[in-house]
């Protein structure tokens, strides 16, 4: 029988129990590059992993021995050696889900296809919502992104519906509590705006659900539109509308790697046609020639 400490509560691992058991499943096969860690979870309970021959259970750790399968196939355990990372600017009528029971457009459906590995996405954006997305096939560079502990800014760009005063905008800087805790802005900018409809730049470090959206609710107020436009020191660049991607630059790969406190990987860039089929979303289409006068 488990011990119990005065409160009821099991006792805390003791140090080194953990590494001993090995390292939690979820987190090996996201580092491997098949998906993120939450993602690695739902494959679990769908029991489509398996360690050792017996299908794995949430909350399984794995040692360096453990054989692990995925949908029947050994799965190789070696992290990406290599990374890439692009960028979609996501428009509003998007699920970042790979597939939608309700079949609606998924991001995933316009990236390019890559012969092995899989794209990442680093973090999410609701139906709702367009702007900047960030993708890798790199599993641990994604989570280490994605983590709490990483404290990364991410921008917005949102037109509020709505009397808003001096008072609102103290509230959401100081702090609002919502039905998952305290959230609040670290950063308003005024982004001008006539009548009933005012935009805003807004800040957050933490990618809860629809936390922008829900902090303003929180006010009485109703976001109208809203757009990602920063994830930490990468922008989203004007020439990529919507439903486009485009390669990082290289110094934009290294700061996402130095963003997540890990060492940076050999960088992969895409295949010359890829490159060429990116270029082609950015020329600017010409407008239809007027038909000559005079002729039949």
């Amino acid at each position: 029988m488990t011990p119990k400490t005065p409160t009821g509560a099991p006792p805390e691992e003791p140090a080194g129990a953990a590494a001993a058991a090995g390292e939690k499943l979820q987190k090996v096969l996201a580092r491997t590059g098949l998906g993120s860690r939450r993602e690695m979870e739902r494959w679990i309970e769908q029991g489509r992993v398996g360690i050792d021959g017996r299908v794995a259970q949430l909350g399984d750790r794995v040692g360096a021995g453990a054989r692990i399968t995925v949908d029947g196939k050994p799965l190789n355990r070696a992290p990406a050696s290599e990374t890439r990372c692009i960028l979609y600017h996501k428009p509003v009528g998007e699920v970042c889900s790979r597939k939608d029971p309700q079949g609606r457009r998924t991001v995933y459906e316009r990236l390019p296809p890559l012969k092995s590995g899989r794209w990442i996405s680093i973090g999410r954006l609701d139906y709702n919502t367009s702007g900047l997305l960030l993708f890798t096939t790199d599993g641990e560079l994604a989570n280490a992104l994605m983590h709490p502990s990483a404290n990364i800014e991410r921008e917005y760009m949102v037109r509020v519906m709505g009397a808003v005063d001096e008072a609102m905008l103290q509230r959401l800087v100081e702090g609002v509590m919502l039905e998952d805790g305290v959230a609040r802005f670290t950063d308003i900018q005024d982004g001008g705006g006539d009548g009933i409809n005012h935009w805003f730049y807004v800040v957050i470090m933490e990618g809860r659900n629809r936390e922008v959206r829900r902090l303003w609710e929180s006010q009485g107020l109703t976001v109208s539109r809203l757009k990602r436009v920063r994830y930490g020191e990468v922008f989203i660049p004007s020439r990529v509308k919507q439903g486009q991607w485009v390669e990082l630059e290289p110094k934009e790969v290294k700061s996402l790697y130095r963003m997540a406190n890990l060492p940076l990987k050999a960088m992969r860039r895409g295949t010359v046609a890829e490159r060429e089929k990116m270029e082609r979303q950015f020329a600017k289409r010409k407008p239809p020639r007027p038909p000559a006068r005079g002729r039949r």
